[in-house]
């Protein structure tokens, strides 16, 4: 009697057990669901926007994702990604866009299938976007040439080095410096542009600017990989020309908190991760939400550098 009860016991829990499991498997998760698409997974810069996105995901009990082609990757590789996101369905999605034909068709499909699609970092002409959430590129590039030029005297030359000029955060940035120099009189000796966000390259086109503009009193570099690199060709050669980057990376603060760099301006990248996860989660809870958020730029000094530099090695450890 005794060892039937034991084994009416046994069944009992298995049972009971394999009930559960099988709840657990047909349940659905009714949390909203939102994709993040970054441009690349291996800059700093861009693992501190994931870091945001994600917190943004905890704090909103979300169920999303980011997702982002390897670094070096083509346009088209994210218009591919989008157009699979899209047979998800999600209930909003997050882009840093590529700026070509391919990955505007992917959003212009998602606005039409009446996926919200929030623009993060980058923002194009997509006639149907809930938002942008980012930086004001020109502003980014006005404050960084004020701040270079204030260390220099009207007359001075500076040299700028610059990406894909076809980009709009890249041209904005140029645009900003050079109306910031035009009105402190500093004359710009030099543009090399079109250069790929890459230590080599820019080190080249650096060591070109050394030889050839020898007057250059400084440098302004559209990306924080580009002006330490340039810093690192200027150290070697034994000058100490002020380089102004514009992303606020461990590296550049580190430099400030050394004193190798006197200070720097910068985005808010953690910040617009989770804003825009925010914001995500405010449309699909049926809020209105404005067309333009701008998550503000940050004056990184030798004053402030420990306290950045301490945050931002929590978030990439």
């Amino acid at each position: 009697m005794k060892k039937k009860w034991i084994i009416r016991l046994i069944i009992s829990v298995l049972l009971i057990s394999i009930t559960g499991y099988v709840v657990k498997f047909l349940r659905t998760d009714d949390r909203p669901k939102v994709v993040v698409v970054l441009k690349d997974a291996d800059t700093q810069y861009w693992e501190i926007v994931k870091a945001g996105a994600e917190k943004g995901f905890r704090d909103f009990d979300i169920d999303g994702k980011v997702i982002a082609p390897r670094y070096g990757s083509e346009a088209d590789a994210q218009g591919f990604v989008l157009k699979s996101i899209l047979a998800e369905h999600p209930d909003a999605l997050v882009v840093s866009p590529f700026e070509s034909p391919l990955v505007m068709s992917s959003l212009k499909k998602a606005a039409q299938s009446k996926i919200p699609v929030l623009l993060i970092d980058t923002d194009i002409p997509l006639e149907n976007k809930t938002t942008y959430i980012g930086t004001d590129n020109f502003e980014l590039g006005q404050k960084a040439g004020e701040l270079l030029a204030s260390g220099l005297q009207p007359g001075d030359k500076v040299a700028l080095i610059a990406g894909d000029l076809t980009s709009s955060v890249i041209s904005e940035r140029i645009k900003g410096a050079i109306l910031s120099f035009e009105a402190a009189g500093i004359k710009i000796a030099v543009e090399k542009t079109e250069l790929p966000n890459e230590s080599l390259p820019v080190r080249a086109a650096m060591t070109t600017i050394l030889q050839q503009y020898p007057d250059v009193k400084g440098v302004f570099a559209t990306t924080d990989i580009m002006a330490l690199s340039a810093l690192e060709v200027i150290r070697k050669h034994g000058n100490s020309i002020p380089v102004m980057g514009v992303d606020g990376i461990v590296k550049m603060v580190e430099s400030i908190e050394e004193g190798v760099v006197p200070d720097t301006v910068a985005q808010n990248p953690y910040d617009m991760g989770y804003i825009s996860v925010e914001t995500a989660w405010k449309v699909i809870q049926g809020e209105n939400v404005r067309k333009t958020v701008d998550t503000g730029i940050d004056l990184i000094t030798k004053d402030n550098a420990e306290q950045k530099l301490d945050f931002l090695k929590k978030l990439l450890k």
